[in-house]
């Protein structure tokens, strides 16, 4: 066999591949022979076909199968003996022809890039700072109860956190539009599903009230059809309904899986689940500044391969999610361009991470993976069954050795970046308005 390397570009590479036709004819020759032994020809009884019948009616077939195990052989072959590290998959082209001396081929495709890491000392990672008290576990349980809560009708006007019932109708120059009129609407005042304008004009409504109000929609109103414009509504209040929060009790603490509904034990379980969710946020939090850091730092040149296989894993992914909520695709595939600067991103950080990972030996210990399946076992009734299962077969463990393993890696990177506190609001932190 023979080899030759071309130099296409920065990451492309085309080998020239030569097989010597002898090693061709003569594996196709053995294959003939052994399948000549058990080879079924009307005329003939098994194993007195003539080789040169089988050759007739097996050699086409069988000699493609020979040149395609030679092509991957004498690939894989060439590669290792160039030292490339090939990614995706070559596009092979037949060179010369079948009655040429030698089977020869190209194969273009491209290498793995070099990636230079940079100098972490002038990064900085902040470190989410986050209270949790009296306070926090106060303000959880408010959210618990309204999440809980009830509405009862109430014969007064309508105020912020009222629930209303209502109809109406809008039109623009006389004429009504789409999505302008609605009977029995039911809306949560100071939510912000309707307009602030709209909500204020009903505020102060009662029971079997009607108003006719103009409201000016904003320049960038989703409905193109309104927006900017001045309609005229319409409104009948059929009914105010008050939020009523339930007691906090026995029966609200058992509602909530405190089976003897003892209130300080839910108390406790709540603070335990904040840590827990906080701990999380503030992990996650922590990873993305890290990773950010790695991509500011560093240097490489992206395989476009890697970054098309990764845009069609991430179309097809939102295919399936979007086919999951019912909206149907019609044999239409979302373009790539939506995903080419997602997948760019993560092609990047994943190469950029495994290097690292390489270079400064960050494998997950077994130790380590054991550490995060316990963690995920804690919020699970029985936490040993839990660890029991994902230990039952390998390939379960997969999730965790990659926290493990991104855990090594934004540990790494903090012990080479500026690391600093900084407070943060538990409102804010968690995404509570």
């Amino acid at each position: 066999m023979q080899t030759s390397l071309e130099t296409l570009g920065n990451l492309e590479r085309r080998l020239l591949v030569s097989v010597p036709q002898t090693e061709i004819e003569g594996e196709v020759e053995t294959r003939l022979k052994r399948l000549a032994r058990t080879a079924r020809v009307a005329g003939f009884r098994p194993g007195k076909v003539p080789l040169k019948i089988v050759e007739q009616q097996y050699g086409a077939q069988v000699r493609q199968e020979v040149l395609g195990e030679a092509l991957q052989r004498s690939f894989s072959e060439a590669v290792r003996e160039q030292k490339l590290k090939v990614v995706g998959y070559p596009r092979f082209e037949p060179r010369g022809d079948e009655a040429a001396a030698d089977f020869e081929y190209s194969a273009t495709f491209e290498i793995y890039p070099e990636v230079v890491l940079g100098d972490l000392g002038q990064a900085v990672v902040e470190m989410p700072q986050v209270a949790i008290g009296d306070a926090e576990v106060e303000k959880t349980l408010q959210v618990l109860r309204k999440q809980r809560s009830t509405f009862e009708k109430v014969p007064r006007p309508a105020a912020a956190g009222d629930q209303v019932t209502i109809d109406f109708r809008g039109t623009l120059e006389g004429q009504e539009f789409e999505g302008g009129k609605g009977n029995g609407v039911t809306v949560l005042l100071g939510e912000g599903r309707l307009l602030p304008d709209f909500e204020t004009q009903i505020a102060g409504m009662a029971e079997g009230q009607s108003k006719t109000f103009e409201l000016t929609f904003p320049q960038d109103y989703h409905g193109k059809e309104v927006a900017g414009k001045t309609a005229v509504f319409e409104v009948s209040l059929r009914e105010v309904a008050e939020r009523r929060l339930p007691e906090m009790n026995a029966a609200f603490a058992q509602a909530l899986g405190v089976a003897d509904g003892d209130v300080a034990k839910l108390r406790e379980e709540i603070r335990v689940n904040l840590e827990r969710e906080v701990k999380g946020r503030v992990r996650a939090r922590i990873k993305e500044q890290v990773m950010q850091a790695l991509l500011d730092t560093s240097k490489l040149e992206l395989p476009k391969t890697l970054v098309d296989i990764e845009a069609e894993q991430l179309a097809k992914n939102m295919q399936r999610d979007l086919e999951a909520r019912g909206v149907k695709s019609q044999g239409n595939s979302l373009p790539l361009d939506m995903f080419l600067e997602q997948a760019e991103r993560r092609v990047r950080l994943g190469l950029i991470m495994a290097e690292v990972v390489k270079v400064h030996g960050l494998q997950a210990k077994p130790d380590q993976v054991r550490s995060v399946v316990e963690e995920f076992a804690q919020s699970y009734e029985h936490p040993q069954e839990v660890v029991k299962w994902y230990y039952e077969k390998p390939e379960r463990l997969r999730d965790a050795e990659g926290l493990a393993l991104e855990e090594n890696l934004v540990a790494w990177v903090q012990s080479r970046a500026s690391v600093v506190d900084k407070p943060v609001d538990f409102d804010d932190f968690m995404g509570r308005t």
